[in-house]
């Protein structure tokens, strides 16, 4: 591979008719851009460039090469500008990758707004429930809810938003079967749980941090939150979910909220990003914007 510098070396030496006229234009001594033709000369295994004392004059492949080398040199000033232009205001194409739900309740309205606000900037969305190899499947950004520490790994990590869980069940269950009063009533009652460990036990946290642990035989289990809250408008049971997306059956009066002291789980939607360095400012600019706007929208109200 050629080093550009000594490309940019050999054009000026040529521009400017000599070694000379090139250092005096250049503030760099004679001998050093000597040195660098040479070794451009040595990369390539030809000469560009005969020297005597009285004549300075390219050879003939010296001349083919100089119209490769103008090429090469005007297509770096241009990646250059482009880099700068990049830095300069947020641009390109940002993939992400988040689960179906955050996709769904948390950024359906938010990625819209912010490539309103950023004409540039082009974003594809993942959404699986699958956990992908950011790296490996070229994603910039993951947007990912979890209860409890993420895994350690190289990936970068920046909290966007609180989300926490909550217990709901629909008004006419509730009619059938009173609201419990305190966690441990829920034993008597029908229970909509998501699959895995979760459909196991609840670990409730009251508010003055207590926590207490209710076992659970659910009657209906899902790995989808959506069906979860379908379930609990369906007069099922007890649900488990993220208050901010319930909002709106909780308005229409199809939830109610039970043990409101009480939360279920105190999740987070964290950012992970898979560099340190480099980072383009349109990732940078959503990551900021989803920092600022998610906490408003994962806002849980009782009312």
């Amino acid at each position: 591979m050629l080093d550009l510098k000594d490309v940019y070396f050999f054009v000026q030496v040529v521009d400017r008719g000599g070694f000379t006229s090139a250092g005096d234009a250049l503030r760099l001594p004679k001998s050093t851009l000597s040195h660098r033709v040479k070794e451009l000369e040595a990369a390539l295994g030809v000469r560009l460039i005969n020297r005597t004392s009285r004549q300075f004059a390219m050879t003939e492949v010296g001349k083919e090469f100089y119209q490769y080398a103008m090429a090469l040199l005007r297509s770096a000033e241009v990646a250059e500008e482009a880099m700068r232009q990049r830095l300069a205001e947020p641009s390109g194409v940002i993939r992400v990758t988040t689960a179906a739900e955050i996709a769904q309740f948390a950024l359906r309205h938010v990625l819209p707004t912010f490539l309103t606000d950023h004409p540039k900037v082009k974003i594809v969305e993942t959404a699986t429930d699958r956990v992908l190899d950011i790296v490996g499947d070229g994603f910039d950004l993951a947007i990912r809810g979890h209860n409890g520490l993420l895994q350690d790994s190289d990936l970068v990590q920046h909290p966007l938003a609180r989300a926490p869980w909550y217990l709901f069940a629909g008004a006419e269950y509730l009619q059938r079967m009173p609201a419990p009063r305190e966690p441990e009533e829920l034993a008597a009652h029908s229970i909509i749980a998501l699959t895995g460990k979760s459909a196991q036990h609840w670990n409730l946290q009251g508010p003055d941090k207590r926590v207490v642990s209710i076992p659970l035989d659910p009657r209906f289990q899902s790995n989808s939150l959506i069906s979860l809250k379908e379930a609990a408008c369906a007069n099922i049971g007890i649900a488990a979910l993220p208050g901010y997306i319930c909002q709106t059956e909780l308005r229409a009066g199809e939830l109610r909220q039970i043990l409101p002291d009480w939360i279920a789980a105190d999740a987070r939607i964290t950012a992970l990003i898979p560099y340190r360095t480099g980072l383009l400012p349109a990732v940078r600019t959503l990551v900021d914007y989803l920092a600022v706007v998610l906490p408003k929208v994962t806002a849980f109200d009782r009312a």
